[in-house]
Formats: structure tokens, sequence, C-alpha cells
């Protein structure tokens, strides 16, 4: 079949692809943008922004149950509807994209839904539901393809019900019992919302939040604990579904029985159905290679969870401004990644930027740490009841650096936005010990890490 002449061709019009598929129409460029499901990926659908809201609600129960160790008296009747409600029409249109594909076209850009595949250099193959479609990108290939849930292969398990992300965040009721297979982010904050909307939850999970320091762990297994949520180590074996109740079969001791199983053990992708092999690119590899500026190949470019940097949204969203500038010629921005941030949004929130402190000793630094516990600042203090939290700081002693902190407790993701500045920006901690801190704030309580990074 005769190939359309493009300029540049987008394969995976997730956060990243479709900001960078519109920045480069908006330049004057002849894109298509390709992708098999929604336009805005997973984050605006099934992740990030859904299960936020999800979050809020959960969190506004929490704090009328706090009124009686506050401000006097509060009944809380939970009701899930008017989350789904708001899921369903405010935020996801019903899962509909029409809105995302209108205002990409009228940015300039073509959409094609289907799942696109480089079958030569600068040649993409997008197969469609009216048959394949052929495009030659004379300008270029940019790789955003997202990944999947990575569903773990355990026996029985296929055979039933369970959830992803995906369904969890479309339920329209609450499941009694529910069983949350990982201790990511994903499991912990569908944990958390699903338990104060009066589920039963236990999860299972060798640790939970993993990619923390393990402080930030510890911590949200004892708030678990404190709200009726399990916690049990170890790992499934084998997985059972009766018609109404999972079972769990542990190697780690008895089976857990519940109503629901959520799967969130991580995720995945599947490299070979980009046809990377085509521009010489390894199809077996978890991740795509690419240089500061984005390049994997020439004439292709890859961004976002399938570069191997981090699976979030400000990452992909970070990758497309450096990719378009590379590929329209108009900056030489590079990409570094010292302070990448990130932020569970459990209660406590937890955030996190640059190394933990094992990564740094891995790194061969001269390692000093700064920790304080949020209720012991004037805010925590205050704040009483929901305070829990700390500030941690991993300094590069010969350099006078901080290279990684961990701040968690209320609104730990934006106190966590001046330690992100410290980080990325290398001030020197001298420098930073003589900022005035604001009081009382959370955010102070940087403060006296820093003062207990002097005194270690």
């Amino acid at each position: 079949m005769p190939a359309e002449a493009v300029d540049v061709v987008v394969i995976g019009m997730g956060p990243g692809g479709e900001d960078l598929a519109t920045r480069l129409a908006h330049a004057g460029l002849n894109v298509i943008g390709v992708d098999g499901r929604l336009v805005g990926g997973e984050c605006p659908y099934y992740a990030c922004v859904p299960t936020k809201a999800m979050v809020r609600a959960a969190g506004a129960l929490a704090e009328a149950r706090r009124v009686g160790e506050l401000a006097g008296s509060a009944v809380v009747t939970p009701d899930w509807a008017p989350v789904a409600e708001r899921i369903r029409d405010e935020i996801t249109d019903n899962w509909d994209d029409t809105a995302a594909v209108v205002k990409f076209e009228k940015a300039g850009g073509h959409f094609v839904r289907g799942w696109g595949r480089i079958s030569a250099p600068g040649e993409v193959t997008v197969a469609t539901s009216d048959g394949d479609r052929v495009f030659r990108a004379s300008r270029g290939i940019v790789l955003n393809p997202g990944t999947s849930p990575q569903v773990p292969s355990l026996p029985g398990l296929a055979e039933t019900p369970y959830w992803t992300n995906r369904e969890a965040v479309a339920v329209t009721e609450v499941p009694e019992s529910l069983i949350v297979m990982g201790g990511g982010p994903v499991g912990v904050e569908f944990a958390q919302v699903f338990s104060r909307f009066g589920a039963k939850v236990t999860v299972i999970a060798s640790h939970l939040v993993p990619q923390n320091e393990p402080e930030a762990g510890e911590l949200l297994a004892k708030v678990f604990e404190s709200e009726g949520i399990a916690v049990r180590s170890g790992h499934g074996t084998a997985v059972s579904h009766d018609g109404s109740q999972f079972t769990v079969e542990l190697d780690s001791g008895d089976p857990v029985r519940a109503q629901q199983l959520l799967i969130a053990t991580g995720r995945r992708i599947d490299l070979s159905a980009l046809g990377i092999g085509a521009v010489g690119l390894d199809e077996s590899a978890r991740s795509i290679t690419v240089d500061e500026r984005l390049r994997a190949a020439p004439g292709v470019w890859a961004i976002g969870d399938v570069v191997g940097h981090g699976a979030f949204t400000h990452m992909s969203m970070y990758h497309s401004r450096i990719a378009a500038g590379d590929i329209l010629g108009d900056s030489d921005e590079t990409a570094e990644y010292h302070a990448v941030s990130h932020v569970t949004f459990t209660d406590p929130e937890i955030g996190g930027v640059g190394m933990t402190e094992a990564q740094a000793r891995k790194a061969g630094l001269n390692v000093r740490t700064g920790f304080t516990e949020l209720p012991n600042s004037t805010r925590g203090w205050l704040h009483k009841t929901g305070n829990a939290g700390f500030i941690k700081l991993v300094e590069d002693a010969d350099r006078g650096i901080l290279v990684g902190a961990t701040s968690v407790g209320p609104d730990g993701g934006e106190v966590l936005a001046v330690l992100t500045l410290a980080v990325h920006a290398k001030v020197p901690t001298s420098v930073f010990r003589r900022m005035i801190f604001a009081y009382p704030t959370f955010h102070r309580a940087v403060e006296a890490a820093l003062d207990a990074l002097s005194a270690s």
C-alpha cells in the first residue's frame, strides 16, 4: 500500500506523547498521533487524576472522623455514589476521549486510532479497525507507549475476575472486603481509599512503598494498622475464586480471603510490539536506552515510562519538552535525573526526591543524614490527630549538598517542593540553613532536619 508522507509520527498519546505532538503541531509540522487506547493515556482515565479524586473523598471522611478529637462531634456516613459519579462525569467523561482528540486536531495534529509499530527506518504501520495505514516520517518517530498492569503468573489467577487499577477506578460500589496484592503507590492508595469507605482490606506485600526510605514504609504500616488495614508479608502462591470470594494462598502463612482482589504488582511493556528491531534496538530489553536528548536511534526518540527513569506523568511531560525542542532544533535542553521527585498520595502523603540513604551509600558517597519527626514541630503538634510524618535529608558531606530527601506527613508532597529545589539546584546546605522558614508551617520542620544533619 502507498505510504502517506508526514513530518512526525508519535506512537502513544499518553500525557507526554499528547503534549509533544501538540507542541510540534503548533510549530507547523504535519504530525500523526497514534494510539489504540484513549488520548491522554492512563493518567487522566485510570490513574493519577481519578485516583486523586478518590483520595480526596477518602481524606474528607478521615478528617470528619477526627472531629471528635478536635472540635466536638460528627456523624460520618460513607457514600461511594458521589465519588463514582464525579469520576465518570467530571473527570473521565465516561472514559471518552473525544474532547482530547478534538483539542489535538484543533492544534493542527491528525489522530489515528490504532496500534503503531516501526515497520522500517522512518516508517510506521498502524493497525486500525479499517486495516493498516503506512506513514513515512521525514522528521522523526517518537515512541511513548506507556505501560500496562503487570499481572503475576500465579496458578488460578487468570481464571478469576480480579481487578487492576483500571477496574478499581471504575467501580460503582465498594466491596465488603478487599485483598490488595502489592505495596507500591497504586496498591497502598487504593487500600486506604477503600478501607475508609468501609471495606475490610488486607495488603499482601513484603514492604510498603519500597522505592522510598524504609522509615516511610514502616510509618505507613503503623498508620494502616491504626486504621484497621491488615498488612501480610510474603508472596501469593495461588489464587482461586468460588463465585463470591477470592482465596489467595501465601508462602508465609494462612490464606487470605475477600470479596475482591486488586492486583497492583507493577507495570509492563512489550517492546517487540513497537517494532524497534527495525531500527536496530533490542526488543527483549526492559526499556529503551536514550541519550540526554531522548534520541533512541537515528530519527527515533523515546519518552516516558519506556525510557526507564520513572513511570511518572511529570517525567513523561519533562521528556516531551526536551524531545520536542530537539526535533524542532530550538532548544539545547538535556535530561537530568539527579532530582527526580515522586509522591504517594496516602495519608500521610509520602514524597521523595533524589537518592535514598541506601542509594547514596551504594554510590560511594560520604553520607550524612538528618531526621526529624513531624509531630515534634509546632505545626505538627498543633495539627494533633493525623499528624504522623517526618523529614529526612541525605547529604553528600564531601560536597556539602543534599542528594536526596523525604517528606512524609499532611501535605507531604507540597513540603517536598522546597527540598526538590535544593536537590535540583545543588544548593549548599550551608546556604539552605540560612533560609527563613515561615512559622508555624509544616515545611519549617526542614530546619529541624538541617539541625540534625549538622549534629550527625
